[in-house]
């Protein structure tokens, strides 16, 4: 298994992924990314700026995940608090559906970790849908504890979870 900054030919793959990942939600019950989101734009932008990253199996785009240091909908948390001050964030986490299960989930969060730690940063936060189930499941199953609710921009609620690094 390896992690890479995502390239520009990798975008068929990750759209792969994310169409996989939106089926998947779909069939919980979830409205998240049903929209179209992430777009190709979305994903292009994120490479553009060096914040994408992929997860490799023997040569093949598995997984993929965004980090980023700042997310304006962490300013605000409900029902609860956080942890640190300086953090960095993951989003877009997504793995090929005949990987699930196979550790790429933990493989990323681990890499955000190291990530973090090497940036200086004192905790990892992420989002989810609070009826992702699987996903919440693995956040606790890696330490990241539920810290309360943030609202996006479109005033939709996300449960929260943070771990602290220090």
């Amino acid at each position: 298994m390896k992690i890479r900054l995502s390239q520009p030919d990798d975008l068929n793959p990750l759209m792969d992924i994310f169409r996989e990942a939106q089926r998947t939600i779909a069939a919980l019950g979830i409205d998240q990314w049903q929209n179209g989101y992430p777009s190709e734009q979305v994903i292009l932008e994120d490479i553009d700026c060096r914040r994408s990253y992929v997860v490799e199996i023997d040569g093949a785009v598995r997984g993929t995940f965004v980090l980023v240091d700042h997310e304006p909908t962490y300013s605000e948390i409900h029902e609860g608090q956080w942890l640190g001050t300086d953090y960095l964030a993951i989003h877009r986490v997504a793995v090929a559906l005949s990987c699930r299960g196979g550790g790429i989930s933990d493989a990323i969060i681990r890499f955000a970790e190291h990530h973090a730690k090497e940036r200086g940063k004192d905790s990892l936060r992420i989002d989810t849908h609070r009826g992702n189930i699987p996903m919440r499941k693995m956040l606790g199953k890696q330490g990241l504890l539920y810290r309360g609710v943030i609202y996006l921009r479109d005033g939709a609620p996300r449960v929260a979870y943070e771990k602290n690094l220090g």
